[in-house]
């Protein structure tokens, strides 16, 4: 047990004042036993549930990879990273993920993690090419695992835990109860930690049927948006050609919308959230990849422009919203004679659209791209300063500034933002020309 890693002090760093009752549940049973299923729905908090007693698990006087952390995303391993980093436990954490070249990730191996963290595919290529020992990794944990089964990782994983010999926790994750647990897991006889509610409380998700008349539900959706008083939303669709399509028929008509979905690279992928996340677009088009395990917040309103196949995809988009306390709407837009899902009420409350409404507002921010972030000693401080002073931006006048390794982003007033450049195009920051423009 590491002592000198006292709870309260993680949690301060966090910003988190108290552990809800599923995260106190999950700490308890992490720590006392050894294997270990925790379900949970999306957005209470689970991330943070494995990782507190994961950082009294770890032992200062190992050099090498102590804990393998297998994510079905690269957004959500950099998630966990992200939060493993900032509760400060003063153990290294590295995160494994295709998209971005492998041979960083090996230099990063000559001083092996204490957290490995990663996705199926990419940990398993570098067992294959022997990256780091497996020695020494006593906590193994699934995270998101009923995704990781959808998504068809089996073999990958199974082929990983072949590799883990001297495996002494496993700690299951999961957004859904009921899943089918293959056998190459080897959870034997967990301890159960179940907080999915009986049943949906149906006060806080309204679920509502929207009829188009045309064929082509483009228009019914422009209305609907139209509808929502400028409040944004979370669009999904089946696949993601019409994620891009029914995104691009929504800029046309001037609504500020951004895409999103798995075909795209890296980059592109985290502009998308990061413009969503701080409120330069309201409108993010995407697929089913935004259902879980993404850092966006809460939503008043999801619009499912198609209807999943299943079920359980369903379920977590409406995740999406209707979280913890708060209440929210599910907008599911039918062609008029469309044969409905057999997982939706038949009784349910329809929108009746007006033929017009006032466009959404323009958002209350763009995003600007600095070329420097964390591995050039930049930080959010240095940003505020900057902008500020030399900028000369008021209080009110800068929102949500995020920080990566070699970029950063930072949320200005749109009425504020083209002064400011012209103001600091000359400056430099911390003794460092960076080039600070609108992010694409």
């Amino acid at each position: 047990m590491n002592d000198h890693l006292h709870v309260s002090t993680l949690l301060s760093n966090l910003g988190v004042e108290a552990l809800n009752p599923m995260q106190k549940a999950a700490q308890e049973a992490i720590l006392q036993h050894n294997n270990t299923l925790l379900v949970s729905p999306t957005g209470s908090g689970k991330t943070l549930a494995f990782l507190l007693p994961l950082a009294q698990l770890l032992r200062p006087d190992k050099p090498s990879v102590q804990c393998l952390i297998l994510s079905p995303s690269r957004e959500l391993a950099m998630q966990i990273e992200q939060v493993w980093k900032k509760m400060g436990t003063g153990f290294k954490v590295n995160a494994s993920y295709g998209g971005h070249p492998i041979a960083t990730e090996i230099q990063n191996f000559s001083q092996p993690p204490a957290v490995l963290i990663g996705t199926p595919g990419r940990i398993a290529d570098h067992l294959t090419r022997n990256s780091f020992s497996t020695e020494d990794i006593q906590t193994l944990i699934l995270d998101e695992f009923d995704k990781s089964l959808e998504m068809g990782f089996q073999e990958q994983m199974a082929f990983i835990m072949d590799g883990l010999r001297h495996l002494r926790k496993r700690v299951l994750v999961s957004a859904t109860s009921g899943i089918q647990i293959p056998g190459f897991v080897g959870l034997v006889t967990p301890k159960i930690i179940n907080f999915t509610p009986e049943e949906e409380g149906p006060q806080a998700l309204v679920m509502k049927a929207v009829i188009s008349e045309d064929q082509d539900k483009a228009d019914t959706l422009f209305r609907l948006i139209g509808s929502l008083n400028s409040e944004s939303a979370l669009i999904f669709c089946n696949h993601r050609d019409a994620a891009e399509r029914t995104c691009e028929l929504l800029k046309e008509r001037g609504v500020y919308a951004a895409f999103y979905h798995g075909g795209m690279d890296q980059d592109a992928r985290e502009r998308a959230l990061v413009r969503f996340r701080n409120g330069s677009v309201n409108y993010l088009v995407t697929t089913d990849l935004a259902a879980r395990g993404l850092d966006i917040p809460e939503m008043k309103h999801v619009i499912h422009y198609h209807l999943p196949l299943h079920e359980h995809e369903f379920i977590h988009r409406n995740g999406r919203t209707a979280r913890m306390h708060a209440t929210g709407n599910s907008y599911l837009i039918f062609q008029k004679d469309e044969i409905r899902p057999a997982y939706v009420e038949n009784h349910m409350d329809e929108v009746l659209l007006a033929e017009t409404y006032p466009l959404p507002n323009p958002p209350e921010f763009v995003t600007i791209y600095i070329s420097g972030g964390r591995k050039n000693k930049l930080n959010k401080v240095d940003i505020v300063g900057f902008f500020s002073q030399k900028g000369e931006l008021e209080k009110g006048d800068l929102g949500l500034i995020e920080v990566k390794d070699h970029i950063s982003f930072a949320a200005v007033k749109r009425t504020k933002y083209k002064a400011m450049l012209a103001k600091i195009q000359d400056e430099k920051m911390k003794g460092k020309k960076y080039k600070i423009e609108l992010a694409r």
